[in-house]
């Protein structure tokens, strides 16, 4: 029998804590300021979408599409202009966020492509 990555990564527990941290570099890190800067002051309502984007996305239980419909994460994002920049401040915090709360570095491997592939993909602006 084969398990999911969100199983693989601890379920809810291992999403939960891998958004927390990621959301919490990005708050803090200097050298993540615009990638902050693009979103919302108050950064549950995101951390919330991601957990419930990422627990679908690695296998489990397809929260966020029950709850928000199909992803369609490119025009969702369309009145965030992403530029280079900001698409890898994003992938500093995610790629730290993912070294520092999955222990496996072949788990890390498995996910870290396809996010990254995606990171470029949600780039808007030159």
């Amino acid at each position: 029998m084969e398990i999911t990555l969100f199983q693989a990564i601890g379920g809810a527990n291992g999403v939960s804590a891998l958004c927390r941290r990621f959301y919490h570099l990005m708050d803090t890190l200097p050298e993540a300021a615009r990638c902050r800067a693009i979103h919302p002051a108050d950064l549950s309502g995101s951390e919330a979408k991601f957990y419930d984007y990422l627990t679908g996305y690695l296998g489990g239980p397809p929260v966020y599409v029950e709850k928000h419909g199909h992803p369609r994460l490119r025009s969702r994002h369309f009145g965030a202009e992403i530029g280079p920049l900001e698409r890898d401040e994003w992938l500093l915090c995610f790629n730290r966020a993912l070294d520092e709360t999955i222990a496996n570095p072949r788990l890390r491997d498995l996910i870290r492509e396809p996010v990254e592939r995606l990171a470029f993909h949600m780039q808007n602006k030159a």
